[in-house]
């Protein structure tokens, strides 16, 4: 019974990813889009995630530029460090991190937000006055989620190379010539549109699952608590699941190689 109820809350998922992405389509074509409300959302979502993403990449850069520079101080190749923390933050830690956040931050507040109006009963009302909800209140994140993911990514991703790279040079006594020259010898273009693109993927996959929970919330208050919690566990899940396939697949299709 658990089983067929996660293959039809995962229909209902699909089924309301693949109304947002298309009536987004068309109401852009049409120039029905509702551009106030989209860059309401995105400059909500750029508020709330822009200083813990800060947070979150210094000391992710650091982690990253210690934990591999003492393996390969042991090997002989500090010079190398900077290819290993640039490519270490670029293909995985920025666009975790992006994802994570989101789910944490964003997911939240999707959730409650939709949670809460569908409690209190407007989004039935919004049906009975012919307002389809999908169109006014699900479309309008996921475009400002599709603009503001690559943005927290790149963020990221700046703020943990340089990170990294001050940890390098003032601690483990690597050059800075040398940081940049490994940096952009096996660091690619392919890598940083890999990057954006799980960003934007892990944003899909977070605005989809809150607005999903936040839609069919029930049970009054506690309702929207349980949608909250579930939207976050899900996406995170989502983004980890997502993660694991994009690496297998990069690492077939675009290998390490020097630029």
């Amino acid at each position: 019974m658990t089983a067929v109820s996660s293959l039809r809350t995962l229909g209902r998922l699909v089924d309301l990813f693949g109304q947002a992405v298309g009536g987004a389509v068309v109401d852009i074509a049409r120039m029905r889009f509702k551009w106030s409300e989209a860059l309401r959302q995105s400059w909500f979502f750029v508020t709330t995630t822009a200083i813990p993403a800060i947070l979150m990449a210094i000391p992710f850069g650091v982690i990253v530029s210690v934990q591999v520079g003492n393996l390969i101080h042991q090997i002989g190749a500090d010079s190398l460090l900077g290819a290993t923390g640039g490519l270490g933050v670029i293909k995985q830690g920025a666009p975790t991190a992006t994802g994570l956040l989101l789910g944490g931050a964003a997911a939240s507040a999707i959730a409650a937000d939709l949670g809460a109006r569908t409690i209190r009963d407007e989004i039935d009302a919004l049906r009975v006055m012919g307002i389809d909800p999908v169109r006014r209140l699900v479309i309008p994140r996921l475009v400002a989620m599709v603009v503001v993911a690559p943005l927290v990514n790149i963020l990221i991703m700046f703020m943990g190379i340089l990170a990294g790279y001050l940890v390098a040079v003032t601690a483990q006594g690597v050059t800075s010539g040398s940081y940049w020259l490994t940096f952009g010898s096996f660091t690619v273009v392919a890598d940083v549109a890999v990057s954006l693109g799980k960003s934007v993927l892990f944003g899909l996959i977070v605005v989809t699952v809150a607005c999903q929970r936040g839609l069919e919330a029930k049970g009054g208050p506690r309702g929207v608590a349980d949608g909250v919690n579930a939207a976050v566990v899900l996406s995170v899940l989502g983004i980890v699941v997502a993660n694991v396939a994009l690496t297998q697949l990069t690492a077939m299709f675009l290998p390490v190689r020097l630029a």
